[in-house]
């Protein structure tokens, strides 16, 4: 018989034992979708942390519920941290779903569906007008913007969310756990409308391992860069990081310049640029800013605008690419600010007219929109700014655009701190489109 102190030894440590079991973790989680750039498709994207099938049931909203269903496949993530988390990322590319349809779907297995949720296709058409929320810089902790977003997204304000950058700060910390908890955050917002993506500054440990991995965006470049095109505009995401994180490799530099100088040529194609006139570039640092912190656009030698001189062979930056051919609008972030510029080419203002600044602009229009919310708060500016700087807000927000045709591009900034308060607005009006609008 055991004696009576063994007996109890044991029973203390019967809590210990029982700790010592993981969870299953077969329920999906971190629900997101995102456009690939195919008519009529949506690529749906969840975790769980141990394998299970990839599968999404979906129907037309008021038909019958999870009428179809459509399987994918999963990849396993493996994070650098210390504990080396496991975690399995789940995709599902759903086609042939109607323009402007609205579904319900939820995603998932036999071992674990998600929550049910909605979305509408997007609209092929060229004549569509899309509406977007866009931001930059918005962290798992001090989120300001977050609660407004989510409200906005899911009263149908938005057709696309274009995050230009730097999430949860950071994705990685606390071996990757900060990612999972802020796509949860980001769920009730990214489960119903595409959340299109760059990477920023904060993704970079280990090689941007986490944004690489998280992100389902177009093409075959694991999201660091892409183009697609919604209602009249082509839309192009690159990373500026190449530019500074030479330690992964400089040739991503330069294979990235090449594909934007050929995707721009496509663009330029007489026949694409009568469909689709407006092209807008999202990158996360910007080529300017009058912030008063010393990053890279603080310096009249911006990487991003001018490249590098200090690279074999060097490194062109992109301001000329942009300009020569007819880059429209470039939407910024990093700087936890909103700056609205006026049209702006190698430093020098070229207003459409000192009347009607964004009417015929001669030059492309930079918005800057990096303070949505983190815990590195909003930075300062500094007292003196360049001609170039039109309005300037250290307000919590967030902006909105709406491709509203050919000709008009509507642009407006919300203060979260004033409650939503529209603070400033502009259309942007061009009546030609490309290098030769600039004269």
């Amino acid at each position: 018989m055991m004696p009576v102190h063994a007996a109890c030894a044991l029973l203390s440590l019967a809590p210990l034992l029982v700790l010592s079991v993981p969870p299953i973790w077969t329920q999906p989680e971190q629900v997101h979708l995102s456009y690939p750039g195919v008519p009529g498709s949506m690529v749906v994207t969840w975790t769980t942390f141990n394998k299970t099938e990839s599968n999404v049931e979906y129907g037309l909203l008021g038909g019958r519920l999870f009428e179809v269903t459509v399987g994918g496949n999963d990849t396993l993530f493996v994070d650098s941290g210390e504990e080396k988390r496991k975690m399995f990322i789940h995709r599902v590319t759903l086609t042939g779903l109607k323009p402007a349809a609205t579904y319900v779907y939820h995603c998932g297995s036999d071992e674990g569906w998600s929550d049910v949720f909605s979305f509408t296709a997007l609209n092929d058409s060229a004549s569509f007008s899309p509406r977007f929320a866009l931001y930059g810089d918005l962290g798992n902790e001090n989120p300001q913007s977050l609660a407004r977003l989510q409200k906005e997204t899911q009263l149908g304000m938005y057709d696309v969310i274009l995050h230009i950058g730097d999430f949860a700060y950071d994705m990685h910390e606390d071996n990757a756990r900060i990612g999972d908890e802020f796509m949860r955050q980001i769920q009730s917002i990214a489960a119903y409308v595409p959340y299109m993506t760059c990477p920023g500054n904060h993704e970079a440990p280990y090689n941007f391992s986490n944004y690489r991995n998280r992100f389902s965006m177009p093409g075959q470049t694991e999201s660091l860069w892409y183009s697609w095109n919604l209602g009249s505009a082509h839309i192009i995401s690159f990373s500026t990081e190449v530019y500074f994180y030479l330690e992964f490799g400089l040739e991503l530099l330069f294979k990235q310049y090449e594909w934007l100088k050929k995707d721009l040529e496509e663009a330029n194609k007489p026949e694409n640029r009568a469909v689709r006139p407006w092209i807008i570039t999202m990158g996360h640092r910007p080529m300017y800013c009058s912030d008063d912190d010393q990053d890279d656009c603080t310096t009249f030698d911006s990487y991003v605008r001018l490249g590098r001189n200090d690279t074999k062979p060097p490194a062109p930056g992109l301001e000329d690419l942009f300009y020569i051919y007819g880059v429209d609008l470039e939407l910024w972030a990093h700087e936890h600010t909103y700056e609205r510029l006026w049209p702006v080419y190698g430093d020098k203002v070229f207003n459409g007219s000192k009347e009607q600044p964004y009417v015929n602009p001669k030059a492309p229009v930079h918005i800057i929109t990096g303070s949505a919310g983190c815990r590195e708060k909003t930075d300062r500016f500094n007292l003196n700014p360049k001609e170039w700087s039109a309005l300037r807000s250290t307000d919590y927000g967030y902006t909105r655009m709406q491709v509203v045709n050919t000709t008009h591009v509507y642009l407006e900034q919300v203060s979260d701190d004033q409650y939503g308060k529209v603070i400033d607005s502009i259309w942007v009006v061009k009546e030609k489109h490309g290098f030769s609008a600039w004269f």
